[in-house]
């Protein structure tokens, strides 16, 4: 009993209050920012380097980046990665000092300050509209001409835990191949033990991260959207599953044997 109440003080209420005693300092001068030509790539400078370390080093992590350099590229990118933790977002800011955009779901827009600055960062998606979803695809390509790369998590109904990896959804891959956008995937091995979605078990300690190198969407057309789908996620799942630490592997045998 103890233990979980911990839990849920260090996986949720002081996430929570690190996250939001953050916005609350910041929002005054994030709204000014936001006011001049360049003020997302203000408003990115203070998310990257204050508010996600503050929260990921806060939480006792640190990062550990093997590939940082296939980041790098001459074009934009579409960047994904596995979805299992409220720190995903936070530790993919940290990877990137280019600014991006994330896509993201508008039922966040409803938060008190933070949703006033999340409209204005990130591409938002209402999951339950079709409409809304085919909007995106006119937002991104937007995102896009002004330069910045774009990131999803493309994983549909990522809070079941007691699975490795979750079906990805074809609307990211659909970018890729409509912008002729490289695709970069990283790999996010040890949230899904350390800091998973309930507070159940969690650790705190090094998080390692890998960047693979881009899948190329050269001459593929709309009818290869699928296959370039199962590709992007057989990779990612093959290296969760040949994880030397098997991090993920234990975390999913671990709710298995706590919902059994």
């Amino acid at each position: 009993m103890i233990k979980r109440v911990l839990l849920t003080i260090w996986l949720q209420i002081w996430f929570y209050f690190l996250a939001g005693i953050q916005i609350v300092i910041y929002f005054p001068f994030l709204v000014i920012i936001l006011l001049f030509p360049k003020g997302y790539e203000m408003l990115y400078w203070v998310a990257r380097n204050l508010w996600a370390r503050i929260i990921l080093h806060g939480s006792g992590y640190y990062v550990e980046v093997e590939n940082k350099d296939k980041l790098i590229a001459e074009t934009n990118c579409l960047m994904i990665a596995n979805h299992s933790s409220h720190m995903d977002p936070f530790l993919m800011l940290i990877l990137n000092k280019k600014p991006f955009r994330f896509v993201g779901k508008k039922e966040l827009y409803s938060l008190p300050l933070f949703g006033y600055l999340y409209k204005k960062a990130v591409i938002m998606v209402d999951r339950s509209d079709s409409r809304s979803r085919y909007a995106v695809y006119g937002r991104a390509n937007t995102m896009l001409e002004r330069g910045y790369n774009v990131c999803i998590f493309p994983e549909a109904h990522y809070w079941d835990d007691t699975v490795l990896l979750q079906e990805f959804k074809r609307g990211a891959f659909k970018i890729a191949i409509e912008n002729q956008l490289p695709i970069i995937p990283i790999i996010f091995y040890d949230l899904k033990l350390k800091h998973p979605w309930y507070p159940k078990f969690g650790s705190i300690g090094k998080l390692r991260v890998k960047v693979l190198d881009k899948i190329n969407v050269d001459n593929l057309t709309e009818k290869d959207i699928s296959s370039l789908t199962k590709k992007a996620f057989d990779i990612i799942k093959g290296e969760l599953e040949n994880d030397p630490k098997q991090s993920a592997v234990k975390a999913v045998n671990n709710w298995k044997k706590i919902l059994s």
